[in-house]
């Protein structure tokens, strides 16, 4: 009987109002997503516990079994083989490293200290929560990680690109366009009701309007930052109230974009289907 890490869950219901637990393990070579029935959402097995199964069902490629099947463990020591598995939040000091040298770029020295503000407030509760369920960074500390993977790839983007852009605006919508997130979910990824009265990109666009208005920042401005938040789903059928119609908003848009689908991909099993990417994925 092979043993796996719990490295995600999500919690859902059957049609017949069965609870059921979407959980993603690993082991030292292969990444499951394994739906267990009839697991109470407040039930074991949580993130970073150890999990084994008596047997799987497979149905055109998807993996299941009951509640009965599975047994459930300890949390893994340090010195455990599978405990470098589990995902954990980007070092403060990498976080810290990336935001020095994004201020580098900035010429804006208002928009500069709100970012330095915010970079350091928002590193500790990013840390705590999930960027998502089940799609992509659904752990704790994923928020931190998204996040963090977005700045990092504006940092090397950034010199490359032939014309200028107000980088600071890309900045300051990376750091606040999950921000809502914290609270959409809890800690361990259950919904808020948040999620359905008002959504992450209101409450991300609505946080940073307020911070930008109290420090002064031209109302100008301010519409062209608040925008790339309001358009970083790219589409109006993914979420998006208005779709990307500055520089600034295309590319943070972009780079959510490769953030997500390619750790979805990543914590995708071979040959399973990916949602997020609309493909199988083969390793």
């Amino acid at each position: 009987m092979k043993e796996y890490i719990v490295i995600g869950r999500a919690n859902g219901t059957t049609r017949n109002g069965s609870p059921y637990a979407m959980l993603k393990v690993a082991d030292e070579s292969e990444i499951l997503n394994i739906s267990v029935w009839d697991v109470p959402v407040t039930g074991e097995p949580v993130i970073g516990q150890l999990v084994s199964f008596f047997t799987l069902k497979e149905n055109q490629g998807k993996k299941s079994c009951n509640m009965a099947d599975m047994k459930v463990g300890e949390m893994p020591s340090p010195d455990h083989p599978f405990y470098a598995l589990l995902p954990r939040p980007i070092p403060q000091h990498e976080w810290d490293k990336t935001i020095s040298t994004l201020l580098g770029f900035c010429t804006d020295e208002k928009l500069k200290s709100i970012i330095r503000e915010f970079a350091d407030k928002l590193y500790a509760p990013y840390c705590k929560y999930p960027a998502a369920t089940s799609m992509h960074h659904a752990y704790p500390g994923g928020l931190a990680n998204h996040t963090h993977q977005m700045l990092f790839m504006l940092q090397g983007l950034y010199p490359c690109l032939p014309y200028p852009i107000r980088i600071e605006r890309c900045i300051l919508a990376i750091l606040f366009h999950d921000y809502g997130k914290v609270y959409e979910y809890t800690t361990q990824g259950d919904l808020q009701p948040d999620m359905y009265l008002l959504g992450h990109i209101y409450l991300g666009a609505h946080k940073l309007h307020n911070v930008l208005q109290q420090y002064g920042v031209e109302e100008s401005e301010i519409k062209r930052i608040i925008h790339c938040i309001l358009a970083h789903h790219g589409e109006k059928e993914y979420g998006s109230p208005v779709v990307p119609c500055i520089q600034e908003a295309a590319i943070v848009n972009y780079l959510d974009n490769i953030s997500a689908k390619t750790d979805a991909m990543e914590n995708t099993g071979d040959l399973e289907y990916c949602g997020a990417a609309g493909t199988h994925v083969v390793k």
